[in-house]
C-alpha cells in the first residue's frame, strides 16, 4: 500500500489506484509526474508507458494505491540499471590512446636508433677491450634516455589544467584532465530533452474558445508576456471574456501556487501543469480579481478514471452564487457539457459545436501540445454538493488550452553553432515521439515534420538495421536506459567521439560508456555525477558547446 510522499521499494503491479501520480524522473528522465492506472497494458509496452506498474526508486507524488510486488533487488528496473552500470567498462580517452600510441612509437624508434648507433660505433671503432664495449653500450643507453621527451607529460598536464580553469568559468566542471581534450574531439553530442534542451517549465502556448484562437507570448514561470489574437494584444470583447473564464477557471480548479521569491524570481509550488494556468492568467492581468471574487468551499479530486478535477466556489460578484468549476481531458469533459460559452452568452452544445471543439483539440495535439479543457456550472439553490457525479453534469464548455515545455532560447543558438562546427546533435528522451519531434524541430536538430524513432521500433531492428538507423536518426523517444546505452555504443562503433548528457539514474550507464559523460549539476543525481566525467553547474546545453570550443583550443595547443 502506497500513499503520497512514499518511496517505492520494489517493482509492483497495480491492483487498485486512486488519483495516483508517480514521479519517475529517475527512470525515464521526464520531470512531470506520471498518471497511473490499474488497467492492463501490453506486456512489451515501453518503460514510460507502463502505467499499470510502479518501480523501485520512484516516489508517489499524489494519490494512493495497492500493488502486488513483482520484482525486488537486482531484478527490478533500477537493479538492471545498476547491473548495466557495473558491466560498463571505462574506455581510455582519445588523448590517452594517442599518448599511448606515441609512446609506443617513440620507444620503438629510440631503441632502433640506439641499436644502430651502437652497432655502427662497434663496427667502425677500434675496440680493444671489454671496457671499450661497455663504454659504447653506455653511450647507446644515454642516447636512448636523452631522446625520450620526459617533459611531455608535464607540459600536457599544465595545458589541460589551464583548460580546466577556463571551463570552470563557463560553469563546466571537469573531473578528469584528459576529458578536456575529449570534448574538443567530440563529433556527436547526445542530449536529454527535459531541463537541458527545454526549460522544464510547463507553459500555456495557445488557448482556443468558441470565438477563436489566441496565442500566449512568453515562456517559463515568469508572467512576462500577453495574450494575443491575430498579432495584437487581447484586451476586450467576447473572445477576451472567454479567455478570462478559461484561464481563471483552470487556475481555480487546481492546487498549485505561483510566488515571487526574495530575489525577484518566480517559483511554483505544486503541479507544473496547474501552475501554467496561474502564469497565463497573470499575463492576462486578472489574477487579483479572481482571487477576490471566488472562495473555495469544496473539491472533487482528480482520479485516473475520471480524468478531471473540480472545485466548488462561492462567487462573491454574483450574490454569493455557488459554482462548480471543472478542468480535465477535453474529450471527457465535452461528454459532460450541454452548452458552450460565447462571450457573455450561452448556446446549446450541438453536434456541430462538438465537432468544432474536437477539431480544435486535434489542432493543438498536432502541434505536440498537451491539451486540457475548462468548464463550469452555477449550482441551483439547495443542490446537494455531496453528489459529485451529478455536480459534474450539464456543464458549460469554455475553452481548451495547449501546454508545452518550451525549448531554451540559448539551446537553439548553441545547436546552430555546434552544427556549423561539424558536430551532430541528437536528442534522446523518454517523452512522447510527437513532443520530441516538435521540440527537436524548434531547436533545429531536425527539419519540421521529421519523425522520432521509439524504443519499441529500435527493439524490432537487428544489429545491422540498428547501426543504419543510428547513422540517420537524430531524435529518439520513449527509450529505456538499455536503449540509451545501445545508441551510444552504436555511435562509437561508427567511429564517432560521443558526448552524452543526462541527469537521472537511468542515464548513468550511457554516461559511463560515452567518451565523455556530462551530468547536470542542478538536477543531476549523485549516481549520474559519479558516472560522468564533466558536470554542468547550470544545466545549460549552451555550456556544452562553449566547453567543446575550449576543448578544441586545448587540442590545438597540444598539437603545437
Amino acid at each position: 500500500v502506497l500513499g503520497e510522499g512514499d518511496s517505492v521499494g520494489a517493482d509492483a503491479r497495480l491492483v487498485q489506484a486512486t488519483s495516483l501520480r508517480v514521479q519517475e524522473a529517475s527512470l525515464t528522465g521526464e520531470s512531470e509526474a506520471v498518471l497511473k492506472d490499474a488497467s492492463t497494458l501490453p506486456e512489451l509496452a515501453p518503460l514510460g508507458d507502463r502505467l499499470d506498474m510502479v518501480f523501485k526508486g520512484t516516489a508517489v507524488a499524489q494519490g494512493t494505491c495497492r500493488a502486488l510486488v513483482t520484482a525486488t533487488g537486482m531484478d527490478t528496473e533500477m537493479g538492471s540499471i545498476a547491473e548495466m552500470l557495473e558491466a560498463t567498462a571505462e574506455e581510455p580517452t582519445p588523448l590517452e590512446k594517442e599518448i599511448g600510441r606515441i609512446g609506443r612509437m617513440l620507444s620503438i624508434a629510440v631503441v632502433a636508433i640506439a641499436v644502430v648507433v651502437v652497432a655502427s660505433i662497434l663496427l667502425i671503432s677500434n675496440i680493444r677491450s671489454a671496457a671499450d664495449v661497455i663504454h659504447v653500450l653506455l653511450l647507446g643507453v644515454s642516447l636512448a634516455v636523452a631522446a625520450v621527451p620526459e617533459g611531455l607529460s608535464a607540459i600536457l598536464s599544465v595545458v589541460l589544467a589551464l583548460g580546466v580553469q577556463r571551463m570552470a568559468k563557463h560553469n563546466a566542471i571537469v573531473k578528469n584532465l584528459s576529458s578536456v581534450e575529449t570534448l574538443g574531439s567530440a563529433s556527436v553530442i547526445a542530449s536529454d530533452k527535459t531541463g537541458t534542451l527545454t526549460r522544464a517549465e510547463m507553459t500555456i502556448e495557445r488557448v482556443m474558445t468558441a470565438s477563436g484562437a489566441t496565442h500566449v507570448t512568453g515562456v517559463g514561470y515568469a508572467p512576462e508576456g500577453q495574450v494575443e489574437h491575430e498579432g495584437a494584444a487581447l484586451t476586450s470583447g467576447p473572445l477576451h471574456e472567454e479567455i478570462v473564464v478559461t484561464l481563471s477557471g483552470g487556475s481555480l480548479a487546481g492546487d498549485a501556487d505561483l510566488r515571487q521569491g526574495e530575489g525577484g524570481e518566480w517559483e511554483i509550488h505544486g503541479d507544473p501543469t496547474e501552475a501554467a494556468f496561474l502564469v497565463a492568467e497573470r499575463k492576462l492581468g486578472v489574477t487579483e480579481r479572481r482571487a477576490q471574487r471566488f472562495e473555495r468551499i469544496g473539491e472533487i479530486p482528480f482520479t485516473s478514471e475520471r480524468k478531471m478535477m473540480s472545485t466548488i466556489e462561492i462567487d462573491h460578484e454574483h450574490g454569493d452564487e455557488v459554482v462548480v468549476i471543472t478542468k480535465g481531458a477535453p474529450d471527457v469533459l465535452l461528454e459532460r457539457c450541454n452548452r458552450v460559452r460565447m462571450g457573455m452568452d450561452l448556446v446549446d452544445l450541438d453536434d456541430a459545436w462538438r465537432a468544432r471543439i474536437l477539431a480544435d483539440v486535434d489542432t493543438l495535439s498536432d502541434a505536440a501540445l498537451r491539451t486540457l479543457a475548462v468548464a463550469y456550472r452555477p449550482l441551483a439553490s439547495g443542490e446537494d454538493m455531496q453528489a459529485t457525479e451529478s455536480l459534474e453534469r450539464d456543464l458549460v464548455f469554455v475553452g481548451t488550452v495547449g501546454i508545452i515545455d518550451p525549448p531554451r532560447e540559448e539551446a537553439a543558438l548553441a545547436i546552430h553553432e555546434a552544427r556549423r562546427a561539424g558536430i551532430r546533435v541528437i536528442m534522446i528522451t523518454g517523452d512522447h515521439p510527437r513532443t520530441a519531434a516538435r521540440i527537436a524541430a524548434d531547436l533545429g536538430i531536425v527539419e519540421a515534420g521529421a519523425a522520432a524513432l521509439t524504443g519499441s521500433e529500435l527493439d524490432a531492428l537487428d544489429d545491422a538495421g540498428f547501426a543504419e538507423a543510428v547513422r540517420k536518426t537524430s531524435v529518439y523517444a520513449r527509450v529505456s536506459p538499455a536503449h540509451k546505452l545501445r545508441i551510444v555504443d552504436a555511435l562509437q562503433a561508427d567511429g564517432n567521439i560521443v558526448a552524452m548528457t543526462g541527469d537521472g539514474v537511468n542515464d548513468a550507464p550511457a554516461l559511463k560508456a560515452a567518451d565523455i559523460g556530462i551530468a547536470m549539476g542542478v538536477t543531476g543525481t549523485e549516481v549520474t555525477k559519479e558516472a560522468a566525467k564533466m558536470i554542468l553547474a547550470d544545466d545549460n546545453f549552451a555550456t556544452i558547446v562553449e566547453a567543446v570550443r575550449e576543448g578544441r583550443r586545448i587540442l590545438d595547443n597540444i598539437r603545437k
